[in-house]
């Protein structure tokens, strides 16, 4: 990795392009995930590159969502196993949940690069079967493994597409999804939508995770029964907004 600043204003930025880059080098990340963070990375300095209120509430909600379930799934592609390894194996062991790969551009000699990837940052099981079908998907991530995502209740699908989410979501599941494009289908079809970066997004859970396991069942309920979709959407539009307002645009 090249070596960057810790002062450069960048910074955190940099360090994440890095990353996609040795992932895409060693087979984990596609070419086109890089496009697609790419994209994100504009909707993330309307942002300010930080975390607003409205997506830790929503990461707040999407944690008694998980804990709540009867049998919660996270969803991981490449840059998700090339941002946030380490973040995504902790949240799963902190709440006893099982990582499933899954991807666009699948092949299984890189399912089974992300796997090891998994596992050698410290995941105890990857599960990676291709014996379930989601209705609708024509696609190689509607073939899913029936002991993971075909069974969820609750599926955790940081830097989703839309036609999955939707096509899950009709399947009657509950569906997080972290997506920095408020705009996009999966923050408008998912459950529950959390509006920030993974590199950002997947840590507060795991430090929300930490204290709310301990919260009664009752509370926990009433943060996901309090969570609205569009109004979140909005707000964080509204945040967005905000930004442009702030440089005099």
């Amino acid at each position: 990795m090249t070596v960057i600043p810790s002062d450069h204003p960048r910074y955190f930025s940099l360090v994440a392009r890095e990353k996609l880059t040795e992932g895409v080098n060693s087979g984990i990340t596609s070419v086109q995930g890089l496009i697609a963070h790419g994209r994100g990375e504009a909707f993330d300095y309307l942002l300010g590159e930080v975390t607003t209120k409205s997506a830790l509430y929503a990461a707040k909600v999407a944690v008694a969502m998980l804990i709540l379930a009867k049998y919660p799934v996270i969803s991981v592609n490449g840059n998700v196993a090339a941002l946030v390894p380490d973040e995504i194996v902790e949240l799963s062991k902190v709440l006893d949940i099982p990582l499933e790969v899954n991807l666009f551009h699948k092949s299984k000699e890189r399912v089974e690069k992300i796997r090891q990837h998994l596992i050698a940052h410290r995941a105890s099981d990857v599960l990676t079967g291709e014996d379930g079908k989601i209705p609708e998907i024509s696609h190689s991530r509607g073939t899913v493994d029936s002991r993971g995502i075909y069974i969820a209740d609750v599926v955790l699908v940081p830097l989703e597409d839309g036609d999955r989410c939707e096509a899950l979501v009709k399947m009657g599941k509950k569906v997080i999804t972290i997506d920095l494009n408020p705009l996009s289908r999966t923050s408008r079809t998912a459950t529950v939508t959390i509006v920030d970066n993974v590199v950002r997004a997947v840590p507060n859970m795991v430090n929300l995770a930490d204290g709310m396991q301990k919260m009664p069942a009752m509370k926990l309920q009433d943060y996901v029964d309090g969570y609205n979709r569009e109004i979140s959407i909005v707000a964080a539009l509204d945040e967005m907004s905000g930004a442009t307002k702030r440089i005099g645009c």
